[in-house]
This record gives structure tokens, sequence and C-alpha cells, in this order.
């Protein structure tokens, strides 16, 4: 199985922080936040990876070049000064990811998950997808359980029963098919295949935090110093 590792955001809310690092090269526990998913990739035997990248995208080559020094295989699917956002992206890494299903991450996130423990798809699955309690910055959640698989449902939001989607996750190309590289955001494509039973889901209570300010950078850091 392959990987993606979406590092193309510009991070503006990580300002000044971002000016001049890429927000995925930006360090937890003196580590930049790339590094922690390529090690954890790798401790699941997972070691062919792409990493996307647009804003600054010249220092995550520089840095992690092949991936050899990390045990790793990196090609990269560079988008230029013109950042495709998540869907758009994962479209055009689609000829670099092949046919079989691939594990999804976010490069803005810390996450101590065992990517080993991540599914297999059935035949009727096009995604699984890994889920965190909500954080204080997203308190009504993305999707909610039904059954066995997930579901977009405004009324679940009331009875506390959204959960976040962590930035993890199992995705079958098939998902993408069709699909023009262009601009685009995943949620809607996750939306409409819900709705047709073919997305389900885990949660997951271990370490997560998505690193959308120089607060929350900070936060983690405390954290992982203090445990």
């Amino acid at each position: 199985m392959k990987a993606m590792i979406l590092a193309a955001g510009r991070g503006e809310r990580m300002k000044p922080l971002t000016d001049t690092c890429p927000k995925p090269l930006l360090k937890v526990a003196g580590v930049p936040l790339i590094e922690h998913h390529l090690r954890n990739l790798k401790q699941a035997g997972i070691t062919d990876i792409v990493i996307n990248h647009a804003w600054l995208g010249e220092q995550i080559e520089q840095y992690f070049g092949d991936g050899k020094k990390f045990g790793v295989n990196i090609v990269y699917s560079a988008e230029g000064d013109g950042a495709l956002e998540t869907a758009g992206g994962i479209v055009k890494a689609l000829p670099l990811l092949g046919d079989e299903p691939f594990v999804l991450v976010n490069g803005d996130i810390y996450c101590d998950f065992n990517f080993a423990q991540l599914p297999k798809l059935q035949s009727f699955e096009l995604a699984h997808l890994i889920l965190v309690k909500n954080p204080e910055h997203n308190l009504a959640g993305d999707f909610g359980f039904n059954g066995k698989t997930l579901t977009f449902d405004s009324k679940l939001a009331q009875a506390n029963e959204k959960f976040t989607y962590s930035g993890l996750g199992v995705y079958h190309p098939k998902l993408f098919a069709g699909l023009a590289i262009e601009k685009a955001p995943l949620a809607p494509i996750l939306i409409k295949a819900m709705e047709q039973g073919s997305i389900s889901g885990t949660r997951y209570s271990g370490v997560w935090s998505d690193i959308g300010t120089p607060q929350r950078l900070e936060q983690i850091n405390k954290q992982l110093t203090e445990t």
C-alpha cells in the first residue's frame, strides 16, 4: 500500500511562521510534522510515499529528498504557485498512487496513530476515515456514524453524535474517478459518497492535533513535553 501526505497548503493562519517555512515543516517535539508521519508510516511497513506541495515546496524536497535517509521512497506531486486544495491535489497525484487503495495523511496534523491498524477497504467502501473527538475549533464536528458507515446529517450535531475527521484515512482511487485536475475541496466528494453508503470510519482517542494556528502548535509542543 502507498501513502500520500498532503503538504500543499499555504498556512495563512500560521503567519508569520509560514512566511519562510511551509507549514508541514514546522516542528513538533523538535521534528518536522511530515517527518513524524514518515516515521509512523515506515513503522507500519508503508514505505512508498507521495507528497504534494505548492507554497515553498522546494524546501520540502530539499529536506526529504528521495526519502532514502528516512528509510522510505518519496516522489513529489508539485502544484507550483496554484495549490489545488485537497481533492484537486489527490486527483493530480493519482498517476503516482496507482489503482489500489492508499493511505491519505494531512501534512499539518500531529497524531500518534498506528497506521498498521488501518483496515483494508471492503468491496462496497470507497474510503475509511479516522475520526476524533471534536476539538474546540470544530465543536460542531464533521461526520457521524450510521451503523457501520458514516453520514453527514445536520440532526446529529444536536445530539453530540458528530466527530471530527482527523485527516487520516484509507482511500480508493475510484472515489475520484472522472474528476478533473482543478482546485476542489474533499468534503463534498466524501458527503456524496456517504449518501451512497460507501464511506466507513473508526473513532480514535489517542494524541491528535490539527496544527492550524501558532497557539495550537505551542499547545501540542507543551503537551508532549509534559507527558
